[in-house]
């Protein structure tokens, strides 16, 4: 600090510990999705390109990790709050590092494509653990460390972290792509994680309820479903946008085909940092009920492009709506269940995201099939309008007082 500044004029960060841990835990979450980022355009483009493979088997290259997530949040959510945050995201950033080294092993089996594309897809299913646990761990550590009462803003500035990579890997996956071919892409996203594991090394975790009574995985289910099924149905537009975004461009003979996922990492950032605080201050069911409706216009206009201004245009605006869903209804679900089960309900809660991804890559590609990829635009638009009105139902079934507080 200089001789003339006063102590209130120091960095926030500086000011707050706390949030100072925050922001590395977020830097930790941008690095390790960009493993995840890196591969979204490329793997299709692998799968239906070099290995000759169709749309249906390029969506189930691109979902299978999510499928391994769906599958992984329960023993995440376990593993966070009876081992620790800490413990979860180091050894999801181990997962995440065999799924890129295995994953990379595809690329020289290209004149094999059913070899390859079973390499692949073990690769991605180890990725997809790692990102389950990396996911719910970072998460219930930023809680851990700012407390409930700001999990909204801890979910939103997490969420910018995650789709800021989800931008910036879509360019920089093709362009690696183009240096270094499919193996180059993978292996760096083998050595990213290392850098995660460096910088969580030292920091201080919260603790664990190794010895909290729990209730059946299916209990904390049954408590926060509807909250899922939202953020369920938001994620199939992001879905169907990192699946078949490129191949859409690709399609029609349009240039700037990795912009996809930039432009909707870009909108999806700028209200993550500008209107993060939102769901804290006027409620989760209200917030979400606006950034959907966005998204359901935003998927529509993908529908009906017919430049790629236009479906960069969608994309954008997809993003607006898509980035605060997650943390709106993410802090409806912190506030349904006691401390000791905040990894596992916030890992079901995750799961219902993971759904959406997941099944939206194989189904959309049988839709893209038959229709032409804006059928799966059309999809994404039906999916967040139906989200909404789940929404307008949560907050009608709510008793007048709650319904009248944030909280």
């Amino acid at each position: 600090m200089g001789p003339h500044q006063r102590p209130d004029q120091r960095p926030a960060a500086a000011r707050d510990p706390a949030q100072g841990r925050l922001i590395v835990l977020a830097a930790v979450l941008f690095v390790s999705y960009l493993c995840v980022a890196l591969s979204l355009p490329v793997v299709p483009l692998f799968v239906a390109g070099d290995l000759g493979m169709g749309n249906v088997w390029a969506g189930l290259g691109v979902g299978s990790a999510f499928l391994a997530t769906i599958l992984s949040r329960g023993f995440a959510g376990t593993v966070s709050d009876r081992q620790g945050a800490k413990r979860a995201v180091g050894r999801g950033l181990a997962f995440y590092a065999g799924g890129g080294l295995v994953s990379m092993a595809a690329g020289p089996l290209s004149f094999s494509p059913w070899a390859a594309f079973s390499v692949l897809v073990a690769g991605r299913l180890l990725i997809g653990v790692g990102e389950s646990l990396v996911g719910v761990g970072v998460v219930a550590w930023g809680i851990g460390i700012v407390g409930p009462q700001r999990s909204g803003r801890v979910l939103a500035l997490i969420g910018a972290a995650l789709y800021g990579a989800f931008a910036a890997g879509g360019p920089l996956g093709l362009a690696l792509l183009d240096r270094f071919g499919f193996s180059g892409v993978m292996a760096v996203s083998a050595l990213l994680p290392a850098l995660g594991l460096l910088a969580i090394r030292r920091m201080e975790g919260i603790p664990a309820h190794p010895d909290a009574e729990r209730p059946p995985f299916r209990s904390v289910l049954g408590r926060i479903w509807r909250q899922g099924a939202v953020v369920s149905l938001q994620g199939i537009g992001f879905a169907a946008i990192g699946a078949f975004f490129s191949l859409h461009f690709v399609r029609e003979g349009w240039p700037h085909a990795g912009l996809g996922l930039t432009a909707f990492g870009l909108g999806f950032v700028l209200v993550r940092f500008a209107l993060g605080h939102l769901p804290d201050r006027f409620g989760g069911l209200r917030v979400a009920m606006g950034s959907l409706a966005v998204e359901a216009v935003g998927q529509a206009l993908l529908w009906t492009a017919g430049d790629p201004v236009t479906a960069l245009a969608g994309a954008f605006l997809t993003g607006l709506g898509c980035s605060l869903v997650f943390p709106a209804m993410g802090r409806e679900v912190v506030h349904l269940v006691e401390p000791p089960l905040r990894g596992t309900a916030l890992g079901a809660f995750a799961a219902f995201q993971d759904v959406a991804y997941g099944l939206t890559g194989p189904l959309a590609g049988l839709l893209a099939d038959r229709v032409g990829y804006g059928g799966v635009f059309l999809l994404g638009s039906a999916a967040a309008a139906l989200g909404f009105l789940t929404t307008v139902q949560l907050l009608r079934a709510r008793p007048a007082v709650t319904r009248s507080s944030p909280t």
